[in-house]
Protein backbone atom coordinates (compact mmCIF):
# COMPACT_ATOMS: atom_id res chain seq x y z
CA UNK A 1 0.00 0.00 0.00
CA UNK A 2 0.87 3.50 -0.57
CA UNK A 3 1.05 6.78 1.51
CA UNK A 4 -1.14 9.30 -0.34
CA UNK A 5 2.17 11.26 -1.03
CA UNK A 6 3.95 8.35 -2.21
CA UNK A 7 1.22 7.75 -4.89
CA UNK A 8 1.22 12.01 -5.51
CA UNK A 9 5.05 11.18 -6.44
CA UNK A 10 4.84 8.17 -8.55
CA UNK A 11 1.21 9.46 -10.25
CA UNK A 12 2.68 12.90 -10.61
CA UNK A 13 -1.06 14.11 -9.65
CA UNK A 14 -1.20 16.72 -6.59
CA UNK A 15 -2.26 15.36 -3.20
CA UNK A 16 -4.44 18.09 -3.43
CA UNK A 17 -6.04 16.87 -6.60
CA UNK A 18 -6.13 13.21 -5.52
CA UNK A 19 -8.11 14.29 -2.65
CA UNK A 20 -10.94 16.29 -5.03
CA UNK A 21 -10.70 12.65 -7.39
CA UNK A 22 -11.55 10.91 -4.03
CA UNK A 23 -14.54 13.22 -3.59
CA UNK A 24 -15.90 13.75 -6.87
CA UNK A 25 -15.56 9.54 -7.55
CA UNK A 26 -13.48 8.99 -10.38
CA UNK A 27 -9.86 7.87 -8.00
CA UNK A 28 -11.11 7.04 -4.47
CA UNK A 29 -8.25 5.59 -2.31
CA UNK A 30 -7.70 1.45 -1.37
CA UNK A 31 -8.47 2.83 2.11
CA UNK A 32 -8.70 5.09 4.92
CA UNK A 33 -7.47 4.68 8.47
CA UNK A 34 -10.43 5.38 10.89
CA UNK A 35 -8.17 6.27 13.54
CA UNK A 36 -5.95 9.33 11.43
CA UNK A 37 -7.34 9.73 8.53
CA UNK A 38 -4.73 9.10 6.21
CA UNK A 39 -5.35 7.73 2.43
CA UNK A 40 -3.40 4.59 1.04
CA UNK A 41 -3.37 3.39 -2.46
CA UNK A 42 -2.40 0.54 -4.46
CA UNK A 43 -0.15 0.41 -6.77
CA UNK A 44 -2.56 -1.29 -9.45
CA UNK A 45 -4.15 2.09 -9.14
CA UNK A 46 -1.38 3.91 -10.80
CA UNK A 47 -2.54 2.64 -14.36
CA UNK A 48 -6.22 4.64 -13.57
CA UNK A 49 -4.14 7.58 -12.60
CA UNK A 50 -2.21 7.78 -15.56
CA UNK A 51 -5.70 7.56 -17.54
CA UNK A 52 -7.25 10.21 -16.08
CA UNK A 53 -4.13 12.52 -16.36
CA UNK A 54 -4.37 11.76 -20.23
CA UNK A 55 -7.85 12.25 -20.29
CA UNK A 56 -7.21 15.56 -19.15
CA UNK A 57 -4.42 16.02 -20.96
CA UNK A 58 -6.52 15.88 -24.15
CA UNK A 59 -9.30 18.67 -22.89
CA UNK A 60 -11.42 16.25 -21.07
CA UNK A 61 -13.58 18.10 -17.97
CA UNK A 62 -13.63 16.09 -14.66
CA UNK A 63 -17.12 15.58 -15.08
CA UNK A 64 -16.94 13.62 -18.85
CA UNK A 65 -13.88 11.62 -17.90
CA UNK A 66 -15.77 10.20 -15.19
CA UNK A 67 -19.07 8.90 -17.66
CA UNK A 68 -15.47 7.69 -20.12
CA UNK A 69 -14.14 5.78 -17.41
CA UNK A 70 -17.99 4.32 -16.12
CA UNK A 71 -18.94 3.61 -19.77
CA UNK A 72 -15.14 2.34 -21.30
CA UNK A 73 -14.99 -1.01 -21.08
CA UNK A 74 -12.59 -1.84 -23.85
CA UNK A 75 -10.48 0.08 -26.38
CA UNK A 76 -13.59 0.30 -29.20
CA UNK A 77 -15.31 2.29 -26.87
CA UNK A 78 -12.10 4.33 -25.82
CA UNK A 79 -11.74 5.25 -29.75
CA UNK A 80 -15.28 6.34 -30.11
CA UNK A 81 -14.58 9.02 -27.09
CA UNK A 82 -11.59 9.81 -28.46
CA UNK A 83 -12.58 10.25 -32.16
CA UNK A 84 -15.48 12.67 -30.87
CA UNK A 85 -12.76 14.89 -28.97
CA UNK A 86 -10.61 15.25 -31.96
CA UNK A 87 -13.39 16.91 -34.30
CA UNK A 88 -13.86 19.11 -31.24
CA UNK A 89 -10.46 20.32 -31.45
CA UNK A 90 -10.15 20.49 -34.99
CA UNK A 91 -13.26 22.52 -34.76
CA UNK A 92 -11.29 24.85 -32.27
CA UNK A 93 -8.36 24.96 -34.24
CA UNK A 94 -10.34 25.95 -37.07
CA UNK A 95 -11.87 28.66 -35.21
CA UNK A 96 -8.48 29.93 -34.10
CA UNK A 97 -6.81 29.97 -37.49
CA UNK A 98 -9.56 32.27 -38.21
CA UNK A 99 -8.95 34.52 -35.63
CA UNK A 100 -5.24 34.54 -36.64
CA UNK A 101 -6.44 35.18 -40.00
CA UNK A 102 -8.61 38.40 -39.25
CA UNK A 103 -5.69 39.22 -36.82
CA UNK A 104 -3.14 39.50 -39.44
CA UNK A 105 -5.40 41.18 -42.06
CA UNK A 106 -6.26 43.79 -39.46
CA UNK A 107 -2.36 44.09 -38.21
CA UNK A 108 -2.02 44.88 -42.39
CA UNK A 109 -5.09 47.20 -42.28
CA UNK A 110 -3.52 49.46 -39.24
CA UNK A 111 0.00 49.71 -40.75
CA UNK A 112 -1.34 51.40 -44.11
CA UNK A 113 -2.36 54.28 -41.35
CA UNK A 114 -6.03 53.08 -40.65
CA UNK A 115 -7.46 55.08 -43.66
CA UNK A 116 -10.27 52.85 -45.14
CA UNK A 117 -10.11 54.67 -48.41
CA UNK A 118 -6.95 53.00 -49.46
CA UNK A 119 -9.80 50.89 -50.84
CA UNK A 120 -10.33 52.22 -54.15
CA UNK A 121 -14.15 52.81 -54.77
CA UNK A 122 -15.46 53.18 -58.34
CA UNK A 123 -18.68 54.00 -60.06
CA UNK A 124 -19.88 51.38 -62.95
CA UNK A 125 -22.43 49.64 -65.12
CA UNK A 126 -22.63 45.29 -64.44
CA UNK A 127 -24.52 44.33 -68.07
CA UNK A 128 -27.25 42.44 -68.60
CA UNK A 129 -26.63 38.95 -68.11
CA UNK A 130 -28.14 35.39 -68.98
CA UNK A 131 -26.99 33.60 -65.82
CA UNK A 132 -26.91 29.94 -64.09
CA UNK A 133 -28.53 30.61 -60.52
CA UNK A 134 -29.29 28.92 -57.46
CA UNK A 135 -30.93 30.17 -54.17
CA UNK A 136 -31.23 28.74 -51.14
CA UNK A 137 -31.67 30.02 -47.32
CA UNK A 138 -27.87 28.13 -45.48
CA UNK A 139 -26.61 27.76 -42.14
CA UNK A 140 -24.18 30.66 -42.18
CA UNK A 141 -22.73 32.95 -45.11
CA UNK A 142 -19.46 30.76 -44.66
CA UNK A 143 -21.29 27.85 -46.09
CA UNK A 144 -22.14 29.14 -49.75
CA UNK A 145 -19.81 26.68 -50.80
CA UNK A 146 -22.70 24.61 -50.60
CA UNK A 147 -24.63 26.20 -53.39
CA UNK A 148 -21.28 26.26 -55.48
CA UNK A 149 -20.83 22.42 -55.34
CA UNK A 150 -24.87 22.04 -56.02
CA UNK A 151 -24.30 24.40 -59.50
CA UNK A 152 -21.31 22.26 -60.62
CA UNK A 153 -23.43 18.78 -59.42
CA UNK A 154 -26.13 19.63 -61.39
CA UNK A 155 -24.96 20.91 -64.70
CA UNK A 156 -22.00 18.70 -64.92
CA UNK A 157 -24.39 17.10 -67.95
CA UNK A 158 -25.23 19.60 -69.53
CA UNK A 159 -21.63 21.24 -70.46
CA UNK A 160 -22.74 24.75 -69.80
CA UNK A 161 -20.10 27.54 -71.47
CA UNK A 162 -19.13 30.29 -68.76
CA UNK A 163 -19.24 33.44 -70.00
CA UNK A 164 -16.03 35.56 -70.41
CA UNK A 165 -15.90 37.63 -67.79
CA UNK A 166 -18.90 35.21 -65.99
CA UNK A 167 -19.19 37.34 -63.30
CA UNK A 168 -19.43 34.43 -60.51
CA UNK A 169 -21.08 36.35 -57.72
CA UNK A 170 -23.06 35.60 -54.14
CA UNK A 171 -26.47 37.66 -54.06
CA UNK A 172 -27.47 38.67 -50.47
CA UNK A 173 -30.86 38.81 -50.52
CA UNK A 174 -32.20 39.62 -46.41
CA UNK A 175 -32.26 43.34 -45.48
CA UNK A 176 -29.88 42.86 -43.03
CA UNK A 177 -26.85 40.83 -42.03
CA UNK A 178 -27.93 37.14 -39.82
CA UNK A 179 -25.91 35.17 -37.82
CA UNK A 180 -27.72 32.10 -38.79
CA UNK A 181 -30.17 30.97 -41.75
CA UNK A 182 -29.36 33.81 -44.47
CA UNK A 183 -30.82 34.37 -47.72
CA UNK A 184 -28.14 33.82 -50.23
CA UNK A 185 -28.03 33.33 -54.07
CA UNK A 186 -25.10 32.68 -56.34
CA UNK A 187 -25.22 33.46 -60.34
CA UNK A 188 -22.62 32.50 -63.08
CA UNK A 189 -23.14 34.13 -66.23
CA UNK A 190 -23.61 31.28 -69.21
CA UNK A 191 -22.99 31.61 -73.04
CA UNK A 192 -26.32 29.49 -74.68
CA UNK A 193 -29.47 28.00 -73.04
CA UNK A 194 -30.21 25.50 -70.94
CA UNK A 195 -32.63 23.35 -69.55
CA UNK A 196 -33.52 24.39 -65.83
CA UNK A 197 -32.20 21.70 -63.15
CA UNK A 198 -33.99 20.70 -59.60
CA UNK A 199 -31.92 23.84 -57.95
CA UNK A 200 -30.48 26.02 -60.81
CA UNK A 201 -32.56 28.04 -62.69
CA UNK A 202 -31.17 30.43 -65.87
CA UNK A 203 -32.40 33.94 -66.36
CA UNK A 204 -31.73 37.26 -67.51
CA UNK A 205 -30.59 39.71 -65.19
CA UNK A 206 -30.88 43.19 -66.27
CA UNK A 207 -27.83 45.69 -65.90
CA UNK A 208 -27.44 47.27 -62.60
CA UNK A 209 -25.03 50.46 -61.62
CA UNK A 210 -22.96 49.36 -58.90
CA UNK A 211 -20.83 51.53 -56.10
CA UNK A 212 -17.49 48.51 -55.79
CA UNK A 213 -14.71 48.12 -54.44
CA UNK A 214 -12.29 45.46 -55.04
CA UNK A 215 -9.60 44.05 -52.73
CA UNK A 216 -6.90 40.87 -52.22
CA UNK A 217 -6.59 38.82 -49.52
CA UNK A 218 -8.97 36.97 -46.96
CA UNK A 219 -12.58 37.47 -46.42
CA UNK A 220 -12.11 39.13 -42.74
CA UNK A 221 -11.38 42.36 -44.80
CA UNK A 222 -15.41 42.56 -45.97
CA UNK A 223 -16.51 44.70 -42.75
CA UNK A 224 -13.75 47.39 -43.90
CA UNK A 225 -14.67 47.09 -47.64
CA UNK A 226 -18.45 47.65 -46.68
CA UNK A 227 -17.02 50.90 -44.39
CA UNK A 228 -15.46 51.91 -47.28
CA UNK A 229 -17.84 51.76 -49.84
CA UNK A 230 -20.98 52.97 -47.67
CA UNK A 231 -18.58 56.29 -47.08
CA UNK A 232 -18.13 56.95 -50.97
CA UNK A 233 -22.02 56.58 -51.49
CA UNK A 234 -22.23 59.11 -49.07
CA UNK A 235 -19.63 61.37 -49.57
CA UNK A 236 -20.59 61.53 -53.46
CA UNK A 237 -24.54 62.25 -53.45
CA UNK A 238 -26.10 58.71 -53.90
CA UNK A 239 -28.43 56.10 -52.01
CA UNK A 240 -28.04 52.44 -51.99
CA UNK A 241 -30.84 50.52 -54.21
CA UNK A 242 -30.49 46.91 -54.15
CA UNK A 243 -29.43 43.83 -52.69
CA UNK A 244 -25.49 43.85 -51.97
CA UNK A 245 -23.54 40.96 -53.66
CA UNK A 246 -19.73 39.89 -54.24
CA UNK A 247 -17.86 39.14 -57.64
CA UNK A 248 -15.11 36.94 -57.29
CA UNK A 249 -12.62 37.84 -59.16
CA UNK A 250 -10.30 34.72 -57.89
CA UNK A 251 -12.31 32.06 -55.61
CA UNK A 252 -12.05 29.64 -52.97
CA UNK A 253 -12.41 27.16 -55.75
CA UNK A 254 -9.55 28.73 -57.97
CA UNK A 255 -6.98 29.05 -54.75
CA UNK A 256 -6.28 27.22 -51.11
CA UNK A 257 -4.52 30.39 -50.36
CA UNK A 258 -6.95 33.05 -48.48
CA UNK A 259 -3.92 35.67 -49.54
CA UNK A 260 -4.35 35.07 -53.20
CA UNK A 261 -8.57 35.57 -53.25
CA UNK A 262 -9.55 38.48 -54.87
CA UNK A 263 -13.35 40.18 -54.02
CA UNK A 264 -15.44 42.84 -55.52
CA UNK A 265 -17.78 44.02 -53.07
CA UNK A 266 -20.71 45.48 -54.79
CA UNK A 267 -23.65 47.92 -53.18
CA UNK A 268 -26.43 48.99 -56.40
CA UNK A 269 -26.81 52.66 -56.37
CA UNK A 270 -28.84 55.20 -57.55
CA UNK A 271 -28.05 58.98 -57.75
CA UNK A 272 -29.69 61.41 -54.88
Amino acid sequence: MLKIGDFSKLSRISIRMLRYYDEIGILHPECVDDFTGYRYYREAQLPLAERIQTLKNLGFGLSAISEILDKCEDAGEMERFLLVKRKELEEEAMGIRQKLQFLDSTLKWLRKDGNLMDYNVTLKTVPERYVASVRQVIPAYDCEGMLWEIMCRELETQKVQQAVPCYGMAIFHDEGYKEHDPDVEIQSAVVGKYQDTEHVKFKTVPPLQIASATYKGSYDQISRVNAAVANWVVENGYDFDGKSFCIYHVSPGQTSDPEELVTEVCFPVKKK
